[in-house]
């Protein structure tokens, strides 16, 4: 991997154990090349924990720190020395290809939209997720970064959407579903039913409505919803994966026979937890903005801000933007 990425060091919830640890760990595992930014002390001291020897990292100082909780407009115009618009200021100048960051979603998208801009015609960035599905993933969005939406905006989704998996994933003409509460034409409401029209007249492999699911079975690559039903479905997904493995945990623990089977079967149940771990599936990329931004969870691990770093080189190099707009 011969690009740059950027990673704000200082706004995920671990912060900067997790970040460098990931840097430290995508550098070796992948050859990234990485630029922490943040507190130059801080990062040093975490730094010096690892060895180091011989990889592309490098660290550029930010003064100020953006929190969870902190207005993104405020964040964007009145902390110019954050860790996240110094990262993003980076990519602009052209010393770094991409930005990773698990810190404020809000503030990265408003930094990634104000620095770079966006696509010429995309009139809303949105966020896109991929979660498991029993084939391999399916692409969700928008995740949250627009709640209140047009039927436009949807469409949007899904061509950004498709882009993504087609040149990310691999995967020619994939298919498209609009998240609704029913696969009838008849369902949805009035924003699903008028974006339906645009998606089924648009050149797009459209399928039509999809139901909750149809996330997970795989009937479809690409998931297509508005900020609010999308961000109330990953926090859902979430929830559901820690309580699946702490019920199964209890009822392990209850009986001796299934202390036995789990014994017998650590190798699948390892694998299962591998395949649901959130982690695994990196971060999730802020699609229609002129440039590369990958936004974390808060509470990401260094496993999951590799991985994040490795996706963020892959999806620099395809030029999303560049096909995008092609198509606008």
């Amino acid at each position: 991997m011969t690009v740059k990425i950027a990673v704000d060091a200082m706004g995920g919830d671990n912060s900067p154990v997790a970040e460098v640890t990931g840097a430290v760990a995508a550098c070796k595992e992948w050859g990234c090349q990485v630029v922490l930014v943040g507190d130059t002390e801080k990062i040093q001291a975490e730094l010096a924990k690892h060895d180091t020897a011989g990889l592309s990292l490098e660290i550029q100082h930010a003064s100020e720190v953006v929190g969870m909780h902190d207005s993104p407009s405020d964040a964007v115009r009145k902390k110019k020395d954050s860790s996240i618009r110094v990262a993003f200021d980076l990519a602009k100048q052209g010393a770094a290809s991409a930005v990773v960051s698990a810190g404020n979603s809000g503030a990265t998208m408003a930094a990634g939209m104000v620095v770079f801009g966006r696509v010429k015609g995309i009139e809303r960035p949105a966020i896109g997720t991929c979660l498991p599905n029993l084939n391999d993933q399916t692409m969700v969005l928008d995740m949250g970064a627009n709640v209140d939406c047009k039927a436009s905006h949807l469409y949007q989704f899904g061509l950004m959407g498709s882009v993504y998996v087609e040149h990310l994933f691999g995967k020619p003409r994939p298919r498209v579903g609009l998240l609704s509460n029913g696969a009838e034409e008849k369902k949805g409401n009035e924003l699903t039913r008028e974006a339906h029209c645009l998606l089924r007249d648009s050149q797009l492999n459209y399928l039509g409505y999809v139901e909750g699911g149809d996330v997970y079975n795989g009937a479809v690559d690409v998931v297509v919803c508005d900020g609010f039903v999308g961000n109330v479905l990953l926090k859902v997904s979430e929830g559901l994966a820690v309580a699946v493995g702490t019920m199964l945990k209890q009822e392990i623990e209850r009986r001796f026979l299934a202390k036995v089977g789990y014994l017998l079967s650590r190798s699948a149940f390892s694998a299962f937890k591998k395949r649901i771990n959130p982690a695994e599936y990196g971060g999730a990329p802020l699609l229609g903005i002129a440039g590369t931004g990958i936004v974390c969870h808060g509470s990401s691990d260094p496993v999951a801000i590799s991985i994040a770093i490795r996706q963020a080189g892959e999806y620099a190099q395809v030029r999303f933007e560049e096909r995008l707009a092609a198509l606008l």
